[in-house]
């Protein structure tokens, strides 16, 4: 994984099961990637833990309330060595907004299974009992703080803002969050309210006044893939697309967007990669960008997007 930005989904590429209790359903795409929240309730429990097999299941389930960030090393590992204090540093200073599980995969193997580690130190978010594998190795500094940032994003979009409260810390003050930019706040209003023209021309604005408003982006993108879906049959146009074939953009693009605004971005991906691989001109070039849209909207820290992003290089040349 690179820097992510805005508009993760959460889907388990990592099966926990055998080390808790069953998921919570898939969190739903509908959201704007704008969207920030405000800090939870306080959650009673330590910033940093170290965790086993035998506590695994209770930081599933803490993962409802609160965003973990869970650190597998080894003691064995100089880039471990290296990330776990930067890690613990960070968990410290964002003041609880995410816990920090700490897991040493040479004595808790059947957590690094059920993760799928390849190489240590591995970094993954679990949030709603879902994990997202984030980067493996010691990232620089600067870069977990972007990572982490995102994380958060995309729990306060699915509901889970708690706040980590230690045993015998004061917690009358929530950690406090930046109010969002005045458009962003409009927009969202908007949106609330169904006045999704409101919330596009917002967003809009946002972009004319910061080209590099990367939240804003993600976000007129959402909210213009759900105008395009709100008055289709889901079914109808799925099988309309199965129809026509892949050659056949506009029905291929009509159903991409229905799978994507449901949350199945690899379907909507593999889709749109097959429609530039039978296409060619400008019917090909309206598959790629629509794809690419579609990247922006998953987040880059979306575990199908880099793969897609290779299948899209891979049509292209």
């Amino acid at each position: 994984m690179s820097q992510p930005t805005p508009g993760m989904n959460l889907y388990g590429a990592v099966d926990l099961s055998a080390l808790a209790s069953p998921r919570p359903p898939a969190p739903s795409a509908g959201a704007t990637g704008a969207t920030t929240g405000q800090p939870g309730a306080a959650v009673p429990g330590e910033i940093v833990v170290r965790v086993t097999e035998a506590t695994f299941g209770d930081t599933v389930q803490r993962s409802t309330q609160v965003p973990v960030l869970v650190d597998l090393f080894s003691p064995r590992s100089g880039a471990s060595g290296q990330l776990s204090p930067v890690l613990e540093k960070l968990a410290r200073e964002y003041g609880g907004r995410f816990q920090l599980a700490q897991v040493d995969v040479d004595a808790n193997p059947q957590i690094a299974a059920a993760f799928q580690v390849q190489s240590v130190p591995s970094v993954v978010a679990v949030i709603g009992g879902q994990p997202i594998p984030l980067f493996q190795g010691a990232y620089p500094e600067e870069q977990i703080r972007q990572v982490l940032d995102e994380v958060l994003r995309i729990a306060a979009q699915n509901g889970v803002t708690g706040v980590m409260a230690p045993t015998g810390e004061p917690q009358d003050e929530e950690p406090a969050e930046p109010p969002l930019p005045p458009l962003h706040a409009e927009a969202l209003e908007a949106i609330e309210r169904g006045d999704l023209d409101a919330a596009e021309s917002a967003y809009t604005q946002a972009l004319k006044e910061n080209p590099g408003d990367t939240e804003a982006r993600a976000a007129l993108l959402q909210v213009q893939l759900i105008r395009r879906v709100d008055s289709d049959d889901p079914e109808e146009v799925l099988t309309a697309a199965e129809s026509a074939g892949p050659g056949d953009v506009a029905a291929q693009l009509a159903a991409a967007d229905v799978e994507a605004a449901t949350g199945r971005f690899g379907a909507a991906f593999e889709r749109l990669v097959a429609a530039v691989r039978a296409t060619a001109g400008d019917e090909r070039e309206q598959a790629r960008l629509r794809l690419l849209e579609l990247f922006e909207i998953a987040g880059p820290t979306h575990p199908d997007v880099a793969p897609a992003r290779r299948a899209l290089a891979s049509a292209l040349y």
